[in-house]
């Protein structure tokens, strides 16, 4: 018989903190690293065209499963599309970045372990609800990968077209 601490999690499509992600994402908290005891974070990402990613790494793990819309995904200096369907697995520590290529992109984004979470509250805020975003703050992104880690800068979006 197996016992755990843990309380289940069940959100319906439209359940989930929502939080404004200061580089250029709306972002849907489907399971917190806090509910899964650091196991994981798992949150559904909508985008626009030409929302890009500076290139970066993270401690760790993340995989990308992309629901709708299609990205450039520049890993380990080579590009790759992927759209709706397709998969991108970024190892902890290796370089990456993308580029939304369609006029909406959405993807799940999963972390393992979840210990990147506190980056990405340190730079968004609760969703306001009124369907505007907000501009992208790059300084904002800094001051948390700087105060919280989860994520090392390492220069500019590698994408001619940026």
């Amino acid at each position: 018989m197996t016992t755990t601490t843990q309380a289940p999690i069940i959100r319906s499509a439209d359940e989930g903190e929502k939080r404004w992600f200061y580089g250029g994402a709306l972002l849907t908290w489907k399971a917190s690293s806090t509910e899964t005891n650091g196991a994981f974070s798992l949150w559904e990402a909508s985008m626009v065209r030409g929302k890009v990613t500076p290139l970066h790494t993270h401690p760790a793990d993340e995989t990308m499963y992309m629901l709708e819309g299609e990205i450039l995904m520049h890993l380990d200096g080579r590009e790759h599309r992927v759209a709706a369907g397709g998969t991108v697995m970024a190892p902890r520590g290796l370089p990456h970045a993308f580029m939304v290529l369609s006029p909406v992109a959405r993807m799940l984004c999963l972390h393992t372990p979840g210990s990147a979470e506190a980056f990405y509250w340190g730079a968004s805020e609760p969703d306001s609800g009124d369907g505007a975003p907000k501009p992208v703050d790059l300084d904002r992104i800094r001051a948390s990968a700087g105060q919280h880690g989860g994520i090392d800068l390492l220069g500019p979006p590698p994408f001619a077209a940026v």
